[in-house]
């Protein structure tokens, strides 16, 4: 679909459907370009078949224990969350099928991210058992538990806020994901996770320059929902059992902590995007500017303090250790 280039309008005449019709072109264009870079990868080839084998139930095999994994303690707590925050697929494409519509470029795109999405967690799953990562009793009691409550987005009532979350929620996943193959002590989940972390990455990309395209021809409510968005920031994975304590043991891993989301996630999509610099806003836009870095200068401070925290605590666990030996 070809439209006439959109021109800025007052803020209060961008509805929802407005919007949506109005950056369909920037969808295509977007949409082609994601198409033409994506490289075609198999799951089942980052998976190694020969370390599996039956476990116990109604095969007979081998029950799990702990000193079966090769992954490292850290590692298969963020794998856990990980592969949690991918199984509730079905929620995130109701929501953005809902939002964003099942025909034309929009519906491609919908269909096309929710396929490439897929395969991580079959991946990933495929990977857990095979190797014997962690426990499978557990990690399928925690996906049903998760999945029973379903999802629900922050976002659900505002196009704006929902492409504005995927844009940096695309890119925190991806830092995730490469953080723990990082920390893995396995380069095949290194490698694995890598394939997943580029596809993440391509997400962001799409995302990130349909939020430019809006913050071009809707500034004010763009500004707002920018705003809006980084200010009341969560991971999808939040409502998973036990995430309070995982994400704490992620966050002193260096996995994903309170100094990476500032600046190795908002920050490079905010620079990008020029949103501070962004001028010729009305009061709506000007006050969310404004709201904007005043809670990121906050976050710094956060994360700072929090640096300092885990440097201690690090130190604690160091001179202990040293003491053990």
């Amino acid at each position: 679909m070809t439209i006439a280039p959109v021109q800025r309008t007052a803020t209060n005449a961008w509805t929802d459907a407005r919007l949506i019709l109005a950056l369909e072109e920037v969808v295509e264009t977007e949409l082609n370009r994601h198409l033409k870079v994506a490289k075609e990868w198999m799951p089942h080839e980052y998976v190694p078949w020969s370390r599996g084998r039956d476990f116990d139930g109604v095969l007979g095999g081998e029950a799990w224990s702990l000193d079966q994994s090769r992954v490292t303690p850290l590692a298969r707590v963020s794998l856990v969350v990980n592969l949690l925050t991918e199984d509730n697929l079905p929620s995130y494409h109701h929501e953005i099928a809902s939002m964003f519509g099942r025909e034309g470029a929009w519906g491609t795109w919908v269909h096309r991210w929710t396929a490439e999405e897929g395969r991580h967690g079959i991946a990933i799953r495929d990977y857990l058992l095979a190797t014997r990562a962690v426990d499978p009793v557990e990690l399928e009691r925690a996906r049903m538990a998760h999945m029973s409550e379903g999802f629900e987005s922050d976002n659900a009532h505002s196009m704006l806020q929902s492409v504005a979350y995927v844009a940096f929620q695309e890119l925190a996943t991806r830092i995730a994901h490469r953080n723990t193959g990082h920390h893995s002590g396995d380069p095949l989940c290194d490698q694995l996770l890598a394939k997943i972390a580029n596809d993440e990455n391509l997400h962001m990309v799409f995302y990130r320059n349909l939020l430019k395209a809006a913050l071009e021809i809707a500034p004010d409510q763009t500004m707002r929902a920018i705003a809006d968005v980084v200010i009341n920031f969560r991971m999808p994975g939040h409502g998973m059992p036990g995430f309070e304590r995982s994400a704490a043991q992620i966050a002193i891993g260096n996995v994903y902590n309170l100094r990476i989301h500032h600046d190795d996630v908002l920050q490079p999509v905010l620079r990008h995007l020029k949103v501070m610099e962004t001028t010729g806003l009305g009061p709506v836009g000007q006050h969310a500017q404004g709201e904007l870095g005043a809670f990121l200068a906050g976050l710094d401070d956060q994360a700072t303090r929090f640096d300092e925290r885990q440097a201690a605590m690090l130190a604690r666990r160091a001179a202990a250790a040293a003491a053990r030996a």
